[in-house]
């Protein structure tokens, strides 16, 4: 199935179609806050029932602040996935981090993820602390119940114990095999306040497709990479020319030194050859269509610590 993006759904006039919502309906924005790798982008992923956000086993890899759209028929829950919050190293890691502690005051519930396979670690303790500093209502979300040990209690109440001053609930989930996953649904949708559709009902996400086709192929970067090329990565897609037939694709990816590019292209090119299929398989499965993709690789040094730089490439502090 295609997934709706904010491009689908516009009138002749360029206006979205949003529908009355019917009396008792409910809506709201949730935070979804937490560590670096504790699956946030699988469990929005998962709740919107499309693949939107890119999930790697790469830390710090969701960047901009991402939007899911669940509707439901009592509610539409906008979801927003925000980087993992984590002691930042760069310019970019600075960004990321005010981002998603903006956020937390910006939407209407925090989720807060953790991963309840291990005990509860400083990090965890940071956030928090920074949400016991916020009046946004919080609840704590125990990820990754399906790699917990049979005994398993006693993980789940080492983070039980840090919020039990602060009176927030508490759920069990797993985002990689939906346990769990109706009943946060369900909680979540009971602390929203009666409200309107804020975008039409078909829509998962109100990003445009070049971003998540950006995001696609960078996904496929961090998968076959792993450590080489970390987060030195940035995708600028540059032109994309729509037939009847095919989707042609033309996109630049944006590394930090030679030596980098070198590894995205690989011996007699196979490594960027693996990447640009992997990732048209991934963008074909977006569009519902065929597609043709070109990727270029282009070094730009100290990207990320350049503000111009990141700017131009799609990184702000959001507002």
């Amino acid at each position: 199935m295609q997934m709706s993006s904010i491009d689908d759904i516009l009138n002749s006039s360029g206006e979205a179609l949003i529908p009355q919502a019917p009396a008792g309906f409910k809506s709201g924005f949730i935070g979804i806050i937490g560590r670096p790798n504790v699956g946030k982008s699988t469990l929005m992923n998962q709740l919107v029932g499309e693949k939107i956000a890119i999930t790697s086993p790469v830390a710090q890899t969701t960047r901009n602040r991402l939007r899911g759209i669940l509707t439901t028929p009592e509610a539409q829950v906008i979801f927003v996935d925000t980087p993992g919050i984590h002691k930042p190293h760069h310019q970019l890691g600075k960004v990321l981090v005010q981002n998603a502690r903006i956020a937390i005051d910006s939407v209407d519930v925090v989720l807060f993820v953790v991963d309840a396979s291990v005990e509860a670690g400083g990090g965890d303790r940071y956030i928090i602390d920074l949400l016991s500093h916020s009046k946004t209502p919080v609840i704590l979300g125990l990820n990754k119940i399906d790699q917990q040990p049979p005994d398993a209690e006693y993980l789940n109440n080492t983070y039980r114990q840090l919020i039990e001053p602060y009176g927030w609930q508490n759920v069990k989930f797993s985002a990689l095999n939906s346990e769990g996953l109706p009943t946060l649904q369900q909680l979540l949708i009971e602390h929203l306040e009666p409200g309107p559709y804020y975008y039409p009902p078909d829509l998962v996400t109100d990003q445009p497709e070049r971003f998540i086709m950006g995001e696609l192929i960078r996904e496929q970067i961090l998968l076959l990479t792993r450590e080489e090329v970390p987060h030195s990565v940035a995708i600028a897609i540059e032109k994309v020319e729509e037939e009847p037939t095919i989707t042609r694709v033309f996109a630049t990816i944006n590394v930090e030194r030679d030596s980098q590019k070198g590894i995205l292209i690989g011996k007699s090119g196979g490594m960027l050859k693996t990447i640009g299929s992997a990732a048209r398989e991934q963008i074909q499965k977006l569009i519902a269509g065929k597609v043709y993709l070109e990727l270029f690789v282009k070094v730009q040094p100290k990207w990320r610590q350049s503000r111009l730089r990141l700017a131009e490439l799609g990184y702000r502090v959001e507002e």
